[in-house]
């Protein structure tokens, strides 16, 4: 057979694996990217000699204790990467009640056996509850369940089912959870102080305990740490070795139109109508503009027409992101923090906010210059409509607008970091509509599918679309959540279907 030629849309993660895995099978792959960097939402950016980081605050799989690491592993050499391990996950601040030392502060330790010990010690009372809650992630850390699921014959697989018996425990524990959420588990408590700390872990949202499992599990391990250098720089060490495999990127190319023929891929229009044909097409760009646009809508089902319409899972959350660099030195403040506001923030799309979010970048040199500090101020919103229509239809009035929302935050971080105004060197404003602009992420989304409190709940976004051929689709949006994570697994699980339809072994090849 001779080499297949396959089109990619998108040099996000999934992208740039997804590449990475088709080069080292035997593909001719080119990537397609409409940005001038790769990384998609695995990014960051420079402004004045500042770097303001839009993405991983940790990454799955950082070392050896996660299975995941052996996936990065695949494609870097993740010995050569920097990695920070906070002692404390985030310092979380309630409003109306105190611990027994009189602070209202809640340490959320990486360290399972420090957490325990903390959280008994600030309530004794809900000790049985306590140790129910850290029980599970010792499971989970037990049972690591291989994100490696490579197709079988018959007989290892069987083999492998026998193997597989042992993680009945995990099973046992992982149906157990499923209902299971930081309200439901704050409602066992006794201690006013825990309780309302559990149900502030993520600004007030009720979400699955699972998503506070499996990360912690990690972080226990010192296997879900922060790369030094931010995500840009992480991202383009998967785009160095997508080229050292042979891969061609065309940076600057946005992708117009998936060109097909009686219900065959055969080709992608890019600008200036420039056409390149293929064998395979893929898109690791986001989905609604895959579906809706580059495809015009023509094969869908159900199931993606209720996601669009807002009938079944619902789309992550858009972020409002503020960012200063200060001319003064923060290393001895904690590094995140979530308080709550003596006087509520009102943004300009109609949402109140009286809780805010601080990421003081100082332990990453590389964020600031020597003596001065990178901070971002996070606020979560679902009003994104509001800042991509401003964009779109009023530039001036969007640009004030921004300002006011930025002065309306430096007011605030100026009363919480003890006076920092005077030394503001640089303010940035990233709204919905900068996600939507840089990455085209669905409604400027952070991420994709919010998981949630069904945890399992379907996603109607899978590889194939139903009524073509030659075609595939993988991004974050394929699973709940969605994450860095979730984008390379859904490169490497591609490169495997692709592989095995095509009668090859599927292989990997590294030099480390």
């Amino acid at each position: 057979m001779s080499t297949r030629k396959v089109n990619i849309i998108g040099a996000g993660i999934s992208g740039l694996s997804l590449g990475c895995y088709l080069q080292m099978n035997g593909y001719e792959t080119q990537i397609f990217e409409k940005h001038n960097i790769p990384g998609g939402l695995c990014t960051s950016w420079e402004k004045s000699g500042y770097t303001f980081d839009g993405c991983a605050h940790w990454i799955l799989g950082s070392d050896t204790g996660s299975s995941f690491y052996k996936v990065w592993n695949e494609l870097i050499d993740m010995r050569k990467v920097q990695w920070v391990n906070h002692d404390i996950r985030m310092f979380i601040e309630v409003k109306n009640n105190r611990d027994k030392y009189g602070s209202n502060t809640f340490r959320f330790y990486t360290n399972l056996d420090k957490l325990q010990d903390y959280l008994i010690d600030i309530a004794p009372e809900d000790e049985q509850e306590i140790r129910a809650f850290i029980k599970p992630m010792r499971i989970i850390q037990k049972f690591d369940m291989p994100p490696i699921m490579d197709e079988l014959p018959l007989i290892p697989s069987i083999i492998r089912g026998v193997k597989m018996a042992r993680y009945a425990e995990f099973l046992f524990w992982f149906l157990k959870l499923l209902g299971q959420t930081n309200y439901t588990f704050a409602q066992k408590l006794k201690n006013p102080f825990l309780k309302e700390s559990f149900e502030m872990l993520y600004d007030g949202e009720e979400v699955n305990l699972l998503v506070i499992y499996f990360p912690m599990a990690s972080f226990d391990k010192k296997s879900a740490g922060y790369p030094l250098g931010g995500s840009l720089k992480f991202a383009e060490r998967f785009e160095q070795r997508y080229l050292e495999l042979g891969g061609k990127i065309h940076y600057h190319t946005p992708v117009h139109k998936i060109l097909t023929e009686n219900g065959v891929a055969k080709a992608l229009e890019v600008r200036h109508g420039k056409i390149h044909p293929s064998d395979l097409t893929i898109s690791c760009a986001d989905w609604y503009l895959t579906t809706f646009e580059l495809l015009e809508g023509r094969f869908v089902n159900k199931a993606m027409l209720d996601l669009k319409e807002g009938r079944s899972l619902e789309v992550f959350f858009s972020v409002m992101q503020v960012s200063f660099g200060i001319n003064k030195d923060l290393s001895h403040l904690p590094h995140l923090t979530r308080y709550p506001l003596q006087q509520p923030i009102v943004s300009p799309d109609g949402t109140t906010y009286d809780r805010m979010e601080v990421h003081i970048y100082n332990y990453d040199p590389a964020m600031a210059p020597e003596g001065k500090s990178s901070v971002i101020v996070s606020f979560y919103t679902k009003n994104r409509e509001f800042w991509i229509d401003h964009r779109k239809n009023n530039r001036a009035e969007y640009r004030r607008i921004k300002a006011d929302f930025a002065e309306k935050v430096l007011q605030q971080l100026d009363q919480r970091l003890g006076g920092i105004r005077q030394f503001v060197e640089v303010t940035d404003v990233a709204t919905p509509a900068t996600i939507l602009r840089y990455t085209g992420n669905w409604k400027g989304s952070a991420q994709g599918l919010m998981a949630g409190k069904n945890f399992l709940a379907p996603v109607p976004i899978k590889f194939k679309f139903p009524g073509l051929k030659n075609f595939y689709y993988a991004s974050h949006w394929n699973r709940p959540s969605g994450g860095l994570p979730i984008a390379i697994m859904s490169g490497r699980q591609l490169a495997q279907m692709i592989c095995k339809e095509d009668g090859k072994r599927f292989t990997v090849s590294k030099d480390w």
